[in-house]
């Protein structure tokens, strides 16, 4: 059984390092489909631009809808944004996203009929293409499995709740999660709806900086010291969710709010959120229990080598993203 529950544990661990070394390539991209009463389709295709260049990915539309001689092309942030026009009828055929299976991107195509009727859909790696006249998913349902997609696949905030989990009592823990939710959700709130913004680079770095700020004082608790942020974990978490509320902005930005529905996709993104957040603690804390039942040091097998995880990667992108 102890085997077992090591192996649990490490699962745990090498599930980190594997997405964390991956992590430039889990924002989606977004195809948005408008059809027009008189036969036109207007086509916006965003994707993120990673590590400095564009996915070869690109949408493949039905047959009756010709290819684009010309596209306006701008870069918005940290994504190339395409739009065209063309004349055809979306009522037969297959949208694809060509490449898509060379990548581990996510894709959200929102379509939206002459009639008014809209429907969304998320294309993988796996399955990069879908028949018109298929259902499709509910606007509601896409935001909120795109939002826990992005915690359970988001090495960074991974990373800064599991040095959470090493910092904080048990019998606080309650609310120190409960802090740096609410501080996330604060910041992205304020900047999904426009009010608010700030450069995604200078964020990335200073929600790796958090991370390994995190690792340091974890140390620092075990070697006896003591700090504003070990007396009150509950106030860096409030303070460095403000700062990765506004990481979980940039997921959302890529995809971007429906019109009319602003508010309500924001929730159903940010529920989203809080759920893949709860299942990853719960995940933690199950292993913890299960290691605690068993005669193996935890400190010496579990939580050391979790703090260099922690201190390791965060160190490493923090110096990555300077340099």
């Amino acid at each position: 059984m102890t085997i077992i529950r090591l192996s649990f544990l490490w699962a745990l661990f090498i599930w980190l390092c594997g997405i964390s070394a991956n992590a430039h390539e889990i924002r989606p991209a977004a195809l948005e489909l408008t059809e027009q009463s008189g036969g036109t389709v207007t086509v916006v295709w965003k994707q993120p631009i990673l590590s400095g260049r564009k996915l070869k990915m690109r949408p493949v539309l039905p047959d009756q809808c010709p290819a684009p001689e010309t596209t306006r092309q701008l870069i918005s942030g940290d994504a190339i944004v395409e739009r065209w026009q063309v004349s055809c009828q979306l009522d037969k055929g297959r949208i694809m996203i060509e490449g898509l299976d060379r990548t581990l991107t996510d894709v959200f195509v929102r379509l939206s009929t002459a009639d008014g009727e809209e429907t969304t859909h998320i294309l993988r790696p796996a399955s990069a293409s879908f028949a018109l006249g298929d259902p499709g998913g509910s606007p509601a349902r896409a935001y909120l499995q795109i939002g826990a997609e992005h915690m359970l696949f988001g090495w960074d905030h991974l990373l800064f709740v599991l040095g959470l989990l090493l910092l904080t009592p048990v019998r606080k823990l309650l609310w120190v999660i409960t802090a740096f939710t609410l501080g996330h959700s604060i910041t992205l709130a304020i900047t999904a709806l426009g009010l608010f913004s700030l450069p995604s680079k200078p964020v990335e770095l200073l929600i790796a900086l958090s991370i390994f700020f995190l690792a340091v004082e974890v140390v620092r608790k075990w070697a006896g010291k003591t700090s504003l942020t070990i007396r009150r974990p509950w106030l860096i978490a409030l303070g460095f969710g403000l700062l990765h509320g506004l990481g979980f902005a940039g997921a959302l930005a890529d995809i971007g709010l429906p019109k009319g529905q602003e508010i309500w996709a924001l929730l159903l993104f940010n529920l989203g959120v809080e759920i893949g957040q709860i299942l990853f603690v719960s995940a933690i804390l199950a292993a913890l229990w299960l290691i605690g039942r068993s005669p193996v040091d935890r400190r010496k097998w579990v939580e050391i080598p979790a703090v260099y995880l922690v201190g390791g990667l965060g160190a490493f992108y923090t110096l990555s993203r300077i340099l």
